[in-house]
């Protein structure tokens, strides 16, 4: 039989891709299909598309028995676009991912199969029951230990790619209220057998790799000595490889977790900073980033100290944000000494404590679904935020991004990486990537003000062809 599992396009990539040269740093491996792949017996044939890459004629494509479709929020509107072009055809749809699990019901609408949670549980019994043809509508994955599990089947996708990816741990600790990991992968900290780890490793073909744990080194001292390990580990088997992953602040507070870091390949971090303010980390519940008092500008320079890369992200759009945030967090940034920033909208994803908040308070304006899940890509104002409007916030994001990517100011950036030694043309490449990004970004802000506010006149407007035919407009807003 023939599996073709698919990663839909990503609104964020496509628009970008089409005319950013920058972007291909940006495009990430659907690692989860890819886990998949590795779960699946021999006997089936296996496909696997990333839209992202490029979009497909499914219909020039060998007829698949079963087609398999993860999405994140953001790619929910495709993936049911995709899934209605096979099912039209007779061909069964599975859909799976963090979307799929936070909203089932909405995709049981649109899809014949659903599976929510983690899908290496139940996946060999979706396709043995696809095989016997009783697949059931609803299969409920659960979290289980990293061990023993299947290598993701890398070699099934094409060159093309600037990263490789891997995961090495599952779930975090920290339960910030705008994030669903917690929700989906849970809070405790498993992790995979280090030499599972380093033998993956070995099985990408690219030399850049991105780590997709949302948390790497962890909280605790058990979760740092493990890093260590496996950093050790990394250096014994001389891969080769240059490799970038998420962390928190408390990286900075092991040097020789910055050195092993460094010695096993490691040129860069993102560091979730969140806010400028203390009372913002209460409101996220992310006060672990001001325990122990910590310097944060010093913390900064001593992972750079390694040759290590720090990103800072940053969320506009907090309840205790108001005129001025834009600068605010530009110049913070620019305090810290970070190489590059990643500033969001703060974006209300289903499944988390931070949804539940503002539905309950009404505070959801993109909420014409699941069309408008298109826009939730952390880079859109989807919410009412309660000190700024829309054209406020827009205006502040712009103004941050304009600060802290003036040419002037990557200039001053790739300089000191240059006094320093290291990283400079990685540097370099970041900034400018996040800088055309932003110019791009005020068109499409422009596009989403405009869709948005056609999409409440239609609502106030008896239903006629015109304001159908308007409507129906918002598909192409991207």
């Amino acid at each position: 039989m023939h599996l073709l599992l698919i990663n839909p396009c990503n609104p964020l990539v496509n628009t970008s891709s089409k005319r950013n040269r920058w972007s291909k740093y940006r495009v990430w491996k659907p690692l989860g299909l890819l886990v998949l792949a590795g779960l699946t017996p021999p006997d089936w044939e296996i496909t696997i598309v990333d839209e992202n890459l490029g979009m497909r004629d499914y219909l020039r494509m060998p007829r698949p028995d079963l087609v398999g479709v993860s999405a994140f929020t953001s790619q929910a509107p495709r993936a049911y676009e995709v899934a209605a072009e096979f099912r039209s055809r007779g061909i069964p749809v599975v859909m799976g991912g963090i979307h799929a699990t936070m909203r089932p019901a909405e995709a049981a609408e649109r899809v014949d199969v659903v599976v929510t949670g983690e899908a290496e549980s139940v996946w060999t019994r979706v396709l043995e029951d696809a095989q016997r043809g009783s697949l059931r509508p609803l299969y409920e994955g659960s979290r289980e230990p990293m061990e023993n599990k299947p290598f993701p089947r890398h070699d099934l996708l094409p060159s093309g790619y600037y990263y490789g990816s891997i995961q090495t741990t599952r779930g975090c600790p920290l339960n910030c209220s705008f994030c669903s990991v917690s929700a989906f992968n849970g809070k405790a900290y498993r992790r995979r057998p280090i030499e599972d780890v380093v033998a993956e490793f070995k099985l990408i073909r690219e030399k850049q790799v991105l780590i997709v744990d949302d948390n790497l080194i962890g909280t605790s001292k058990a979760h740092v000595a493990r890093a260590k390990e496996l950093f050790q580990a990394m250096i014994d088997a001389r891969l080769g490889k240059r490799w970038i992953a998420q962390a928190t602040i408390n990286m900075a507070e092991d040097e020789e977790l910055l050195r092993l870091a460094a010695r096993a390949g490691c040129t860069g971090v993102f560091i979730g900073f969140e806010t400028t303010h203390d009372e913002g980390l209460i409101e996220v519940r992310k006060k672990y980033n001001i325990r122990k008092g910590r310097d944060l500008r010093d913390s900064v320079r001593r992972i750079q100290r390694h040759g290590i890369l720090v990103v800072g992200s940053f969320i506009m759009g907090l309840d205790v944000d108001r005129s001025g945030v834009g600068l605010e967090i530009a110049d913070t940034a620019n305090r810290y000494g970070v190489d590059a920033i990643n500033v969001m909208f703060l974006t209300p994803l289903p499944g988390t404590d931070l949804w539940k908040k503002m539905e309950e308070e009404d505070r959801i304006a993109a909420d014409g679904f699941p069309e408008d899940w298109k826009y939730y890509t952390l880079t859109l104002p989807v919410s009412r935020y309660r000190n700024l409007s829309r054209d406020e916030i827009i205006k502040e994001m712009h103004s941050c991004n304009r600060s802290f990517y003036s040419l002037a100011g990557i200039l001053r950036r790739a300089g000191r990486t240059f006094w320093k030694r290291h990283k400079t043309f990685l540097s370099l490449v970041c900034n400018l990537s996040y800088r055309k990004n932003t110019h791009l970004g005020r068109k499409v802000h422009w596009e989403f003000k405009r869709s948005l506010d056609q999409f409440q006149l239609n609502r106030r407007l008896p239903a006629t062809g015109d304001n159908l035919h308007v409507y129906g407009s918002r598909r192409s807003a991207f």
